[in-house]
């Protein structure tokens, strides 16, 4: 296999996997650590039997052992980030992660131990296996590195247009972490151009070769205009020469996790594939999560609950506990309940959004907002069928008033059940303006399109990560 071939796979456009896009790179980087952590799992059962004179036996006499300790890993490696922009550029950012991603498997790999004595890898053996296990995924980042270069972990994208979505297309693939490369534009018959470096179509004797010379994964439609512009026989054969073909939404959509409010239209969201009707079975296994995991979570929870309630009450006057209306599923309000984090006359002369260093927010309060364990009250809300563990976060009715009026399809959030974690919570930080909610709208928005029980276990994954970095928290 030539470094030139190896370029071209990880550099394709991106998996759907799920209704959810993933890259080419992350997903054959994720497939060859799990066979490397199967792989340093087993050699560290045989060490450890050599070592204590017992027959190791055969892997597949352990495979239950072996794919537990594989899975638990690479769970923790996704929840810290691993597989971010950040980890696939610096091979010491992926270190950094990498370690943390160990500690916290080994301890829930003792946990599931101590839960199921005797049923899982051995604690013995955990050493081994986690100490040949970060050698190999470090070996393999810096080899894959070596090999391919960090170029190589982005898409090679062609731009059909010159104007401000263009331009658009250029400023995002200029950012730090960008997953694609531009590699260039063709003028078409736009007036307004404002990419002085485009080739014009005119100069272009056939499309489908320039496409092929420049060594081209995705052509992308980014006209302002389309009728009497679009190049129908020659994205025919662009498409059919095995080179995908994207229009300007689409990809957005695809590259930011968001819905682009700037370029939405009605026609888009009823013709695109998302917001499907055949979530029953999705629906009825998100509900008996939600069930099985709150009433769980609040047997465990409890005495922290109760901890906290008593350090709130004794750190400042009033209750122990916040309730506030909000609005849910359908636009339906309802209570939540949460640990109190502010002075109890907070909220005196009207709800209005956290600021960065509130004067509101108690000594208590900015510590359990930081940890988030004034969110855990919230699990009865989630056990009651109110709320869901993942989805859009809930408002307070007169933001929700406010912003129905300035944004457009902001009532499209409430087609699916608030949650206490959610897409636009992991990726954008706490927002205190109309423009942030705006921003956070467009998660929101991606999160009802593209629902599904893999997109939810991706958040509540990535959700570690944000309480473990809470850069968001406010």
């Amino acid at each position: 296999m030539n470094r030139k071939f190896l370029r071209q796979l990880v550099g394709a456009a991106m998996v759907r996997l799920f209704k959810h896009y993933i890259p080419h790179a992350v997903l054959l980087l994720g497939l060859a650590d799990l066979l490397l952590l199967l792989l340093a799992a087993d050699l560290g059962w045989v060490l450890r039997s050599g070592q204590i004179g017992t027959d190791a036996g055969t892997p597949v006499s352990r495979l239950g052992a072996l794919i537990a300790f594989a899975t638990t890993t690479l769970a923790a490696m996704i929840a810290v980030g691993v597989y971010g922009p950040e980890s696939l550029r610096s091979l010491r950012f992926a270190c950094a992660r990498l370690l943390v991603a160990v500690t916290l498997a080994i301890l829930a790999l003792a946990l599931l131990d101590f839960l199921l004595p005797g049923h899982t890898y051995w604690r013995s053996t955990l050493l081994y296996a986690m100490v040949l296990a970060t050698f190999m995924l470090v070996l393999n980042r810096a080899i894959l590195g070596n090999l391919l270069g960090t170029s190589a972990f982005r898409r090679r994208v062609l731009v059909l247009g010159t104007g401000p979505r263009a331009q658009r297309l250029k400023a995002l693939s200029e950012k730090e972490g960008c997953g694609f490369t531009i590699v260039g534009f063709i003028s078409m018959t736009q007036p307004s151009e404002q990419v002085p470096e485009a080739v014009k179509r005119s100069t272009i004797s056939d499309l489908s070769a320039h496409v092929s010379g420049l060594g081209v994964t995705e052509v992308v439609l980014a006209l302002e205009e389309r009728r009497n512009s679009l190049p129908l026989k020659d994205l025919l054969r662009v498409k059919t020469a095995g080179v995908h073909v994207n229009e300007f939404s689409t990809f957005l959509e695809r590259e930011t996790g968001r819905v682009d409010l700037d370029t939405l239209n009605p026609s888009w969201l009823i013709f695109s594939d998302g917001f499907s009707s055949g979530r029953a079975i999705s629906s009825f296994a998100k509900r008996a999560f939600d069930i099985l995991a709150s009433g769980l979570l609040l047997l465990l929870a409890f005495p922290v609950i109760a901890l906290f309630a008593l350090i709130v009450k004794l750190d400042s006057k009033g209750p122990a506990f916040f309730r506030q209306k909000r609005v849910g599923l359908y636009g339906q309000t309802f209570e939540i309940v949460k640990l109190r984090s502010m002075r109890s006359d907070a909220e005196k002369e009207g709800a209005k959004w956290a600021e960065k260093n509130d004067s509101r927010i108690t000594r208590v309060g900015a510590f359990i907002r930081k940890v988030r364990i004034d969110e855990l009250p919230q699990v009865w809300t989630v056990l009651t069928g109110r709320m869901s563990f993942v989805g859009p976060r809930p408002e307070v009715p007169i933001f929700v008033n406010n912003l129905e009026d300035k944004l457009p399809y902001y009532a499209e959030r409430h087609m699916v059940k608030p949650g206490i974690t959610g897409w636009a919570q992991i990726n954008y930080p706490y927002g205190a303006s109309i423009e942030d909610a705006r921003h956070k709208l467009e998660y929101d928005l991606y999160y009802a399109k593209n629902y599904t029980p893999f997109l939810d276990l991706l958040i509540m994954l990535q959700t570690l990560r944000v309480v473990l970095w809470p850069d968001g928290a406010r």
